[in-house]
Formats: C-alpha cells, structure tokens, sequence
C-alpha cells in the first residue's frame, strides 16, 4: 500500500512537471522544451543544405540523436506519468510526440526519413498553454468544433466537385486531340481539377472552339463554388459555442480543454 502511495506520489510529480504550465517548474519545462524543438528543427533544416552538411554534417548529425534520445526519454516520462498510457498515446499531441522520435530511427532503414523531423514544429503548440494564452486555445477549440461539424457537407461538396471534374474531363477528352495534350480521361479530369480550381498550369490546354467552350464553362463554374467550403465553415464557426478553459490536464488519460470551473476531467471522470 505505501509502495503504492509512493508510486503515485511520483507519477503525479513527473506530471506536474511535464504536462502542467500552472507551475514554475512545469513552465519552464515547457520553455526548455520548446528551444530544444526549435533548436532540433534548425538544425534538420541546414543538414538539409549540402555545403552546410559537408562541412559540418557529423556535428549536425551527433546534434540530431542528442535531441532523439532527449525526446524519447521525455516521451517515455510522458507515458510513464499518465494513469491511462494508451490515451495520451492516442491523443493529438501524444501522436506528434511519437512522430518527432520516429524518422531518426527510420533513418537506418529508409534514407532520408530523418527530414521528416521538421514535424517536431507541431509540438510549438504548446506554447499556447505555457504563456497562459488561454484564449487562443478557446478559439482553436471552437474551429475544431466548427470543422467537426462542416465535415458532413463539406464531403457532399468534394463529391460534387469529383463528378463535375470526371464528367467535364471525359467531354473534353472526346472533342480535344491527343496531340493536345488530353491523352487520355484520367489525364483530361487532371486538366479539369486544375482548371475548376483556377489554378491553371497551363502544361495543358484546349485548341479546338468546344474545348475552349468548355474550359469557360468550367473556369466560370470554379469562381461560383470555390467559396463553399468557406461559406460552409464559416456558418459553422458563427455557431460555435465559445466557452473559458483552462490550461490543466488530466492525470488520467492526459486530456486537456477543461472549463476553468472544472472539477472532474469530462472525458474519464477522474478528479482534477
């Protein structure tokens, strides 16, 4: 039973420390933590330019497996410190966390995968909790939540827009040339994606009076739903219910987004 007091008293020490910004040692945890983020970052970047890695590529090299290890071990605390391992593990930053170790390790088997350490840059959101910018962290809250909600329609609009640019790419397949370009439909629904979305590489274009017709028809088409989406979120965020929380996160299953009034974590139950 002491054994098992001292345990947790341990645990939710290490957790205090590396999840919570409501204390000076969890605050300058997180500050440490984010300089040794950006610090990993900058230095993936200029391993990334050849004169630079040339001349300094083993220091660049040493300093990439110094911050792994650093980050590991911190992941592994992490794990350690939560009461439910699995659902920090699942969580958004828990998922990040993961990432930012893993490229290195795949280095060995997959050449280059260490560049995808740039990823680590997502774990400079925390800073939103550290310099108590609560605020931001409502209005993150409430886009997820609006995009939650515009998911359904947004996925009834892509769909429209999949048809349209299948049906409009197989018509000018069958009255442009191949000489033209549009060799195929695959390749014509590529040219039609390009241009109902206005971007227009222009590697492709119409030649004959009815594939210009219909380029018109599909760049006009472009301009009339290219803000739904937009107008879709938009209507969604207004409705958004905008509530104060806090910057505290659950021993348990390491969930945060609290209301500031909370006293027990509404995901698990467990007392904050």
């Amino acid at each position: 039973m002491k054994e098992n007091a001292t345990q947790r008293s341990w645990r939710l020490k290490i957790h205090e420390v590396i999840f919570e910004a409501d204390t000076p040692a969890g605050k300058w945890f997180d500050v440490l933590l984010i300089v040794a983020i950006l610090t990993s970052v900058v230095l993936v970047m200029l391993d990334s330019v050849s004169s630079i890695r040339e001349v300094f590529g083993q220091t660049l090299l040493a300093g990439e497996w110094f911050f792994t290890i650093l980050f590991t071990v911190e992941y592994l605390l992490r794990l350690l410190s939560v009461g439910r391992p699995a659902a920090y593990a699942t969580s958004f930053f828990g998922v990040v966390d993961l990432l930012a170790i893993l490229p290195t390790y795949l280095s060995y088997f997959i050449p280059g995968a260490q560049y995808l350490l740039v990823i680590r840059i997502l774990r400079v959101l925390r800073i939103f909790r550290i310099l108590k910018l609560v605020q931001y962290l409502g209005e993150a809250r409430m886009l997820v939540q609006a995009l939650r909600a515009s998911l359904r329609k947004i996925i009834v609009f892509l769909m429209t827009v999949l048809t349209l640019v299948t049906i409009f790419g197989a018509l000018i397949y069958l009255v442009e040339d191949p000489e033209n370009g549009f060799t195929s439909i695959p390749k014509s629904i590529y040219w039609a994606i390009v241009t109902l979305t206005t971007v227009g590489y222009g590697d492709i274009s119409p030649k004959t009076v009815f594939g210009q017709l219909i380029s018109s028809a599909i760049m006009i088409i472009g301009y009339g739903i290219i803000a739904v989406p937009t107008g879709i979120v938009t209507v969604e965020l207004a409705q958004a219910f905008k509530r104060q929380i806090s910057t505290q996160a659950c021993t348990e299953c390491s969930a945060e987004g609290h209301d500031r009034d909370a006293k027990f974590c509404k995901y698990c139950g467990t007392q904050l």
